[in-house]
């Protein structure tokens, strides 16, 4: 893999803080994540990651620090504004319409991006022009041969295959998983590192995962966090062997392998 020194930041965080009442889940944490590269945040319970990937999603505001996408300061923006400036995140259990199909839901993604906008008296007519882009999100997520189903009518790894669709069609220049592989069986599980990992050309990716065979399977790049902070960086097989991050995880065997 190509060292992500040589290549271009596309997303950066310096010095971010987060305090919650004088508690700071997030102190003084510095990430460089290079154009193309998928990068993990991992760690154990209580270590940070979700309040990180909150901060670079817009869902919490910092209460020091800076974050950067490209040369655009995104520091304090609302998530809406997060995505509309190229980070997209997905897989989320909360963004589907049970009635929708995946192809529908297709439809108004890429309706909204446009100067139309969420119109949800939208017309058969209105969304037909979005019809065959939305089909090749879905055949790209493997789900074309389920376009028509209601969405809750999905399993779940297809369901999450779907959230994955409607990120992709923001065109992010940044999407951002967070526990892609989440209450997963083996057979999802795998399902999904093969998906992202055909998603994941000509994308930069940064993923929470608590799962290290998925982060060995998928990442470029691993920072490991511990108590709000960065406890050590770098390609995995230097991490998942460092004592430190061992240490962190209190010998889980995953941890360690």
């Amino acid at each position: 893999m190509d060292d992500p020194v040589r290549r271009p930041l596309i997303l950066t965080a310096r010095n971010l803080v987060k305090e919650f009442r004088g508690f700071r889940a997030v102190d003084g944490v510095d990430l460089d994540v290079a154009d193309g590269d998928v990068h993990a945040l991992v760690g154990p319970n209580g270590a940070g990651k979700t309040t990180l990937f909150h901060l670079l999603t817009g869902f919490h505001k910092p209460s020091d620090g800076r974050i950067r996408l490209g040369d655009r300061d995104l520091t304090g923006l609302g998530p809406e504004q997060v995505a509309r400036a190229g980070i997209a995140r997905s897989f989320q259990i909360t963004s589907l319409f049970a009635q929708l199909t995946p192809r529908e839901h297709l439809e108004l993604a890429l309706q909204s991006a446009t100067a139309l906008g969420w119109r949800f008296w939208r017309s058969d007519r209105a969304l037909a022009r979005f019809s065959g882009r939305a089909m090749e999100l879905l055949d790209e997520v493997g789900l074309a041969g389920h376009a028509d189903v209601p969405a809750g009518a999905l399993a779940y790894g297809r369901k999450r295959a779907l959230e994955l669709a409607l990120a992709l069609a923001l065109e992010p220049r940044v999407l951002l998983l967070d526990e892609p592989t989440a209450g997963m069986g083996v057979e999802d599980v795998d399902r999904t590192v093969a998906l992202i990992g055909r998603i994941r050309q000509g994308r930069t990716v940064v993923m929470v995962e608590h799962n290290m065979n998925v982060v060995g399977a998928l990442a470029d790049r691993v920072t490991v966090l511990q108590s709000g902070t960065v406890l050590v960086e770098g390609a995995y097989a230097e991490v998942r062997n460092d004592p430190r991050v061992i240490s962190a995880y209190l010998g889980d065997v995953d941890a360690a392998h």
